[in-house]
């Protein structure tokens, strides 16, 4: 079974970009354990993830803490 290589421009469009706007200070332990686990330590800090359904419904989870940025 032959698998077609992504090209860069294809490898880039399957990431998405996640900022921590907002405190977890006052909020429950499960969410501020889901800001973690997304490797979110500071605010306004901008990571890049897998654009996977599963990352996704982690970051719908908290809409009140993390934005999506494209």
């Amino acid at each position: 079974m032959a698998t077609k290589k992504q090209s860069k421009k294809e490898a880039a469009a399957t990431k998405i970009r996640v900022q921590y706007y907002r405190s977890t200070i006052a909020f429950p332990k499960k969410q501020k354990e889901i800001v973690k686990s997304l490797g979110l330590r500071k605010l306004n800090q901008v990571v890049e993830r897998p654009d996977t359904p599963s990352m996704r419904g982690a970051v719908a989870k908290v809409p009140h803490l993390l934005r999506i940025i494209e």
